[in-house]
């Protein structure tokens, strides 16, 4: 299959709202997301723009929305990086000990899948994590405990359980894993 990798662009918000709706529609979504379906289309166009504007390669640097895009301009994944402050506390309530990424907003098409899309856009993450200013020490994701689909994805990638467990937003029976990829050695 014939892609390639870039950052998102700010005047891309239609698009970036279809993929992310369709992600929201895939059966594995209530393991992989914090939002629904039913709630992210009733936001409103100006959440998009903001959201993919915030994202983009124009934006202000601390999230980074990539996409492999087909050379007819589809996009058949995503993936999204937060960047999180060693010693702030992040969206998700723990505050880390050293600079690092968050992966977030994982997807890939079924058509895409099984097509190298899933490394490429990791590696695109990956290498945006090392070359920021203020330096990385490790990207980290969640993974929910039953998306077994995803955990096998994410060992392929390198990436390392820590043993780090936490709550589902909203679900205490649930638990996401938490995975790192650390900074290689120069």
């Amino acid at each position: 299959m014939d892609f390639s990798i870039r950052a998102i662009r700010s005047d891309e918000w239609e698009k970036v709202r279809e993929l992310r709706l369709t992600a929201l529609r895939d059966p594995v979504a209530h393991l992989a997301f914090l939002d629904t379906h039913e709630d992210a289309v009733a936001r409103p166009d100006s959440f998009w723009q903001e959201r993919t504007e915030g994202a983009s390669e124009e934006g202000p640097g601390d999230v980074r929305q990539f996409v492999a895009e087909a050379p007819d301009g589809r996009w058949l994944g995503t993936v999204s990086v937060l960047v999180e402050r060693a010693g702030k506390e992040t969206y998700f309530g723990d505050v880390p000990e050293v600079e690092q990424t968050h992966v977030v907003g994982v997807f890939v098409r079924d058509e895409a899948r099984g097509s190298g899309v899933i490394d490429a856009l990791f590696a695109a993450a990956a290498e945006w994590s090392w070359s920021l200013e203020q330096r990385t020490g490790r990207v980290r994701l969640y993974v929910h405990g039953e998306n077994v689909r995803a955990q096998a994805a994410y060992r392929r990638l390198g990436y390392a359980d820590t043993g780090v467990r936490v709550a589902l937003h909203g679900q205490e029976d649930a638990q996401e894993r938490e995975y790192e990829l650390l900074r290689p050695a120069e």
